[in-house]
């Protein structure tokens, strides 16, 4: 099998969540890639910031504000990019976000806050992607960041609905893969589900407890340029290869 990001060059990425952690790693290893890529969220300003150190690189990064849980702001940014841009070869869902608390303490609004990004805005997104790739003939890619937590529930404590959420996004790949299938669409679909990942959502997140971060510490972990790396190779495999899924773990992760 020959891996080549050749026939994604001057093409049009959209990734969520792209003002840190893995959708900051993913949208600029894209840019390396040379494709333009159109980052989505809430601190436009640090995608700003870093299009501006990647100006050198082959491809472009453009940052656009949205809110991942506002549909209206989802719909509008791919407006955007269609007016300006141009049409949408690539999403690369990576917004995400947790809280620690029991499950059977949790705040309903947290969990509503967990489920409107990991879930309802991932839909929307994906939704809008999929319709711009099948009225232009595109055979896009789609790709979900996932979490072993979505395929296996793990003695890990304090993380309530998160889990649940991303068993959502396991079932989302598969109905939407089956779906594009019975359309004899050739837009493919990929889940990539890493382990515990160094990120503000854990280890370097200041807000958790000292028992969280003892608990995160023990645990060996991976680096977002580790999940950038899965997206860049599934991305880069033939057009009839679909990799439904990849899990990443680091060495010595125990699940």
């Amino acid at each position: 099998m020959v891996l080549s990001m050749e026939r994604w060059k001057d093409k049009i990425a959209v990734v969520t969540g792209a003002s840190s952690g893995i959708g900051a790693s993913v949208a600029d290893a894209l840019v390396e890639q040379g494709l333009t890529v159109v980052g989505l969220a809430r601190r436009v300003d640090r995608i700003k910031e870093r299009s501006t150190h990647l100006s050198n690189k082959k491809g472009k990064l453009h940052g656009v504000k949205v809110d991942i849980r506002k549909e209206n702001e989802i719909v509008d940014a791919f407006k955007w990019i269609m007016e300006n841009l141009g049409s949408v070869h690539i999403l690369v869902n990576c917004a995400g976000c947790s809280t620690e608390a029991l499950l059977t303490e949790g705040n309903t609004e947290d969990w509503k806050r967990i489920f409107d990004v990991n879930v309802l805005g991932l839909c929307v997104a994906t939704r809008q992607a999929v319709n711009i790739m099948k009225s232009n003939y595109i055979n896009g890619h789609i790709i979900h960041i996932n979490s072993i937590l979505g395929h296996s529930i793990q003695n890990v404590s304090k993380v309530n609905v998160y889990p649940a959420s991303k068993f959502a996004v396991t079932a989302l790949t598969e109905t939407l893969r089956q779906e594009l299938n019975t359309l004899g669409s050739k837009i493919k679909i990929t889940s990539i589900s890493p382990g515990l990942v160094v990120t503000e959502m854990t280890l370097l997140n200041k807000n958790f407890t000292e028992e969280r971060r003892k608990a995160f510490e023990s645990r060996p972990t991976l680096n977002v340029e580790d999940v950038a790396d899965g997206v860049v190779y599934v991305l880069s495999t033939p057009e009839h290869v679909q990799v439904h899924e990849l899990t990443i773990k680091p060495i010595g992760e125990p699940c």
